[in-house]
């Protein structure tokens, strides 16, 4: 299991998420890229943090997808 997301994080990565989805991608180190440009932080465990987070979401939305298209398929 992984470690709970203080809200602050999840809050500012799923603004990022919904105001700037067609930039990010599935791959940690584009997304950490992206959040680094977008957001000024001294943190490097924060912009991770947030970075990791909105990977997760990219991914959740990607196989969220993938499912319903093979279920729609069938």
């Amino acid at each position: 299991m992984g470690a709970v997301k203080p809200a602050f994080i999840k809050k500012t990565a799923r603004e990022l998420w919904e105001k700037y989805r067609d930039i990010f991608t599935g791959d940690f180190n584009h997304n950490k890229k992206v959040v680094e440009a977008l957001i000024k932080t001294e943190s490097k465990f924060v912009r991770n943090t947030i970075a990791g987070y909105i990977t997760r979401l990219v991914n959740k939305e990607r196989k969220r997808k993938t499912l319903e298209e093979s279920l729609s398929s069938q």
